[in-house]
């Protein structure tokens, strides 16, 4: 079984393969116990924090010790894609144009929309279509929301909602942040689980999340639902990469058209809650078909550019609306 482990030792090169990765085990092991049956290739996972592996692939670029980088958000690797080999996987032609790689190393293999998640057995007949009935006055303190500078799914929302709300502009939209500060009530919570949790044990009957924190609690058949913002939605994709010189190049370039395939993604939709990157792959049960969502997008760049200031002006909103 795989385990995490502390280096990214080798043994024989042809049946090897040494995947950096930021998944949780219970997520990273169902795949890779697949890869290993199907392909006969040994698997060692090093598992570690994104910037603490990024780190690592740079230290190790004269020898490189592992063979896939698999996880991290584009924005946290687009800027280090220096570091990864082009490739382009057997499936891009089943892959959602947005999602194609169009970079060289930048593989997409799944997809996770900014959700509101709702309390179906507190909502009462309170309509939530989107970040503009979080205006509610009947929902006053009663709206789970994470501290965007602790959490990336809180962080992607506030993007979302600038974007959404300020037409493409998200310069144009602090004035719906200042008024949606003022319906939190003084309530931040400290970490993504504390949403998504909050909402589905009742304490809260709201909550900003990510799609797959969601989706676990719709699949067993908690009093919640999912609604994807009629304003619009910023679905964000995390990627796998193949390290530049990788020693096992050939099993890293099989785990890369492995994890894009059509068996990989569907147990990735069937056991894992997230969202297929492929076009004929359904989107797991209860979620919304990714061709029903309102899709916007933001600048990337802008994005990257603002984030400090976007993350110190949230701060001080929530800050003077209490």
């Amino acid at each position: 079984m795989v385990s995490a482990v502390g280096c990214g030792a080798k043994t024989e090169e042809s049946n090897n393969l040494v995947i950096y990765c930021p998944h949780p085990l219970e997520f990273i092991n169902p795949l890779v116990s697949e890869f290993e049956t199907q392909t006969g290739i040994s698997v060692e996972v090093v598992a570690a924090g994104t910037g603490e592996l990024l780190k690592r692939v740079e230290s190790e670029q004269d020898n490189p010790l592992g063979d896939i980088f698999w996880g991290g958000s584009l924005s946290t690797m687009k800027p280090q894609q220096h570091l990864f080999e082009n490739y382009q996987s057997a499936n891009e032609e089943y892959v959602y144009d947005e999602m194609k790689n169009v970079e060289g190393p930048l593989t997409r293999f799944t997809n996770i929309p900014s959700v509101i998640m709702v309390n179906t057995d507190l909502i009462g007949d309170i309509k939530v279509e989107g970040y503009e009935d979080l205006l509610n006055p009947e929902l006053k303190g009663k709206i789970a929301h994470c501290d965007p500078s602790k959490s990336s799914s809180s962080y992607e929302h506030l993007i979302n909602m600038l974007y959404a709300m300020g037409n493409g502009d998200p310069e144009k939209g602090w004035d719906y942040v200042e008024k949606f500060c003022e319906n939190l009530d003084g309530k931040l919570l400290s970490g993504s689980s504390a949403v998504y949790k909050g909402v589905a044990d009742g304490e809260y009957t709201v909550g900003l999340t990510f799609e797959e924190g969601g989706a676990k609690y719709v699949a067993d058949g908690a009093p919640v639902k999912l609604v994807y913002m009629k304003e619009g939605v910023i679905s964000k994709p995390d990627g796998v990469y193949i390290i530049k010189n990788a020693k096992n190049m050939e099993n890293a370039k099989k785990f890369i058209d492995f994890i894009t395939g059509k068996d990989a993604q569907t147990i990735i939709i069937e056991k894992l809650n997230r969202r297929s990157v492929r076009k004929d792959v359904p989107a797991p049960n209860g979620l919304e078909k990714f061709e029903d969502i309102n899709l916007i997008y933001d600048e990337e760049e802008v994005v990257i550019e603002k984030k400090q200031e976007w993350l110190d002006k949230f701060k001080e909103i929530f800050t003077n609306a209490q």
